[in-house]
């Protein structure tokens, strides 16, 4: 597990959800979201980390 991030593992991986959809990832390492903010949840997008704007870092 990463410290605040998401659940890595080897793939390729299938996943089924609670509803009985199921997500295949043919990646040799997948990211797993823990904090269900991902838009590809149950796979990660890093919607995790802290979002800053390009501004802010000029």
């Amino acid at each position: 597990m990463v410290r605040g991030g998401p659940l890595m593992v080897e793939g390729p991986v299938e996943l089924v959800d609670a509803d009985g959809n199921t997500v295949l990832c043919d990646r040799f390492q997948v990211a797993i979201c823990m904090c269900r903010r991902s838009k590809r949840y149950p796979i990660c997008d890093t919607s995790h980390r802290p979002r800053t704007s390009r501004a802010s870092q000029e």
